[in-house]
């Protein structure tokens, strides 16, 4: 199948309802994919720019879960790119109870309440995707594979080691990568063929067949003690039944994050900082598109000290050092300050002479003249949320 005909009869859902409860100081008022990465993006920016420079132009964003941000931030950032003179769109699916009178109840839940929009353009291939994952990956590839397998589904995987795979949903593969079993973090996950110490876990990332994909949604449906969620049911189910699923081995580079809690966040924001970063923001071949609001260039005072630093547009810096962090977009730091290691989003004015050490303040807020924000600062204990590695979150300020 020629590349335009493969992606004309793909259409893309991206599931970006998720409440992120282990992200909760991040996510108290927001979806997690609207949660702010890497400065100026939010994390529902990456899958989309993947589905861009992919070629794939007709998406579905299905939102559940606080969406008014996120829902905002496609309409200016993202929407108008789409011609729909091309058939191409970006649609937001909110819950509308069309069927039955409940909220989305799971993944494959939400996936079925929207078959009538999914079935308008009569797909051959219907992509699933994630809105809060941090990866680089051509899904052309993904659906070549798919198509030329003849898979009823294809579920997109990713080496771990036994200890990491805990927390995943782990793949029992044969020798031709058939998926022969599945379990949900698993105590004793089991290991891929031919390997002692590495499992093969889902992405979260599946192709199926349209035709397959509502037949076992309608089927899951019917199950009344169905959670009505892919991994824990959907895909045991078809296993079970003997359907041919496949995995397809994400390689090129192999770098996935859930960012599920803040450790994961704050790891996976540090990351940016090494030399030949393992996630790259500035690949001139594969852009990451974002919402950009109009501000002035940043301006840093000559007595500054900046190493290791993520600055966005639109920043004062008055004499103060910055280490390993990342400045949002409007952040305003005062004199003799030091931010290190630390996470400041958009609009925070820090005032001066305040230290600032492995903390993620959020959006809009002010920090007084000589305050010390870090976990040792016992006067915050009541305050802020802090993690068990010493992260302090200081919440959202309206």
């Amino acid at each position: 199948m020629e590349k335009k005909d493969l992606l004309e009869k793909t259409t893309t859902l991206i599931l970006a309802g998720g409440k992120g409860e282990r992200l909760m100081s991040l996510t108290e008022h927001r979806a997690k994919p609207a949660v702010i990465f890497g400065g100026r993006y939010r994390i529902i920016d990456f899958v989309l720019s993947n589905c861009l420079n992919s070629g794939l132009s007709k998406i579905f964003v299905i939102v559940q879960y606080k969406f008014d941000s996120l829902v905002r931030h496609l309409d200016y950032g993202w929407k108008n790119i789409f011609s729909t003179e091309r058939n191409e769109y970006l649609r937001v699916l909110p819950p509308q109870m069309k069927v039955g009178n409940n909220w989305y109840q799971g993944t494959a839940d939400a996936v079925f309440q929207n078959l009538y929009s999914i079935r308008r353009d009569k797909p051959e291939y219907v992509l699933i995707l994630s809105g809060d994952q941090i990866y680089k990956m051509n899904y052309l590839y993904l659906l070549y594979f798919h198509h030329y397998l003849a898979s009823s589904v294809t579920i997109a995987a990713t080496e771990v080691d036994i200890e990491s795979a805990k927390r995943f949903g782990v793949l029992q593969v044969n020798e031709n990568m058939e998926v022969i079993g599945f379990e949900e973090k698993p105590k004793k996950p089991k290991t891929i063929p031919n390997s002692d110490d590495k499992c093969l876990v889902s992405m979260g990332i599946y192709v199926f067949n349209s035709d397959v994909l509502a037949e076992e949604l309608e089927q899951d449906m019917n199950d009344k003690n169905s959670h009505h969620d892919f991994g824990k049911n959907i895909i045991p189910r078809m296993i079970k039944q003997g359907k041919r699923i496949v995995a397809y081995t994400f390689h090129n580079p192999c770098y996935w994050r859930d960012v599920g809690t803040i450790d994961d966040y704050f790891k996976t924001s540090m990351d940016l900082f090494e030399e030949n970063p393992p996630f790259n923001l500035y690949d001139e071949n594969w852009p990451w598109r974002t919402f950009q609001t109009q501000r002035p260039p940043t301006k840093i005072t000559l007595r500054s000290d900046i190493r290791e630093a993520i600055i966005s547009e639109g920043c004062v810096i008055d004499e103060s050092e910055i280490v390993r962090s990342i400045l949002s977009p409007g952040v305003k730091i005062g004199k003799k300050s030091q931010i290190i290691e630390s996470i400041i989003m958009d609009d925070v004015i820090i005032e001066e002479k305040s230290i600032v050490f492995k903390a993620i303040i959020d959006k809009n807020n002010i920090i007084p003249a000589n305050s010390m924000i870090e976990s040792n600062n016992m006067m915050y204990n009541n305050t802020f949320t802090i993690t068990p590695s010493g992260i302090v979150i200081v919440p959202r300020h309206f």
